[in-house]
């Protein structure tokens, strides 16, 4: 079979299972019940390119199609629209935001399309009545907080609210770190956080200097100290102790005997 094909038989696999005397549990399931389930699959697809898992990945993108698909099969019972319209309105935006390859205009780097993609977002949402306010309030507020300050920042930036250079990044690095050292030793916990949130954000610009993509950076952080601390619990047990009969120096020397590894 075509993919296409493949794809219309995944379309009639969904609308079996919630028609009558299909599946219960799909047939229970409603837009709000469904939504953990795409955030499920998103981040399941996240793990699998980090682990460069290309079988898991194609079966989790997989998974992740279906969130399409289920979506749209209870829209279109509602009666609010079909799978057609979510594939014609991606690829007619995807025409319409490339004017580069599928019209007339030229573009030689990426920063140069990401300026243009959103020139023509902002004419778009113009049309439709819903420009917003202002330049960020079309920045979903229930993102997750790093993401979100990842979009706050390229959108400040793109109009040129921005520093000059990383330098400038750093420096701001160490005049927020010194604000979070003296709010330490004064309180109130208010202000710690609120210091804290200030020099994270700095973090976030140093990230789009560098080209990090800081959520990317910190779950490989994450996985790298789940390893070495892992390394840590299973030298302590070889010697036959608990963590609350280890020292500290103890503990240092296997995590520096993990990195060595």
């Amino acid at each position: 079979m075509s993919a296409a094909e493949k794809f219309e038989q995944l379309v009639s696999i969904m609308a079996r299972l919630r028609a009558p005397g299909g599946c219960p549990w799909d047939r229970e399931q409603t837009f709000d019940t469904i939504k953990p389930f795409l955030l499920e699959e998103t981040y399941e697809v996240m793990a699998a390119i980090d682990a460069r898992d290309w079988g898991e990945l194609a079966d989790e993108l997989g998974d992740l199609l279906l969130q399409v698909v289920f979506f749209s099969q209870m829209a279109a019972e509602a009666g609010h629209f079909t799978i057609e319209e979510p594939i014609d309105a991606i690829n007619a935006k995807l025409i319409r935001r490339h004017p580069h390859v599928f019209g007339e205009e030229t573009a030689d780097t990426g920063s140069q399309v990401l300026k243009r993609w959103a020139e023509i977002k902002a004419e778009e949402k113009k049309k439709k009545g819903l420009a917003p306010a202002g330049l960020l309030d079309s920045i979903p507020r229930v993102l997750p907080a790093l993401v979100e300050a990842q979009h706050i920042a390229s959108r400040a930036a793109g109009a040129g609210f921005d520093w000059p250079n990383i330098g400038e990044v750093l420096a701001k690095l160490d005049e927020e770190r010194s604000e979070f050292e003296a709010v330490m030793a004064e309180g109130p916990q208010e202000r710690i956080e609120d210091e804290l949130g200030d020099l994270l954000f700095v973090i976030v610009n140093l990230a789009r200097f560098v080209k990090v993509d800081p959520e990317q950076a910190l779950r490989k952080t994450n996985a790298k100290f789940r390893k070495r601390f892992a390394h840590v619990e299973q030298g302590i047990a070889g010697r036959g102790k608990q963590f609350a009969e280890t020292s500290i120096d103890e503990m240092e020397e296997l995590w520096q005997e993990a990195k060595r590894q």
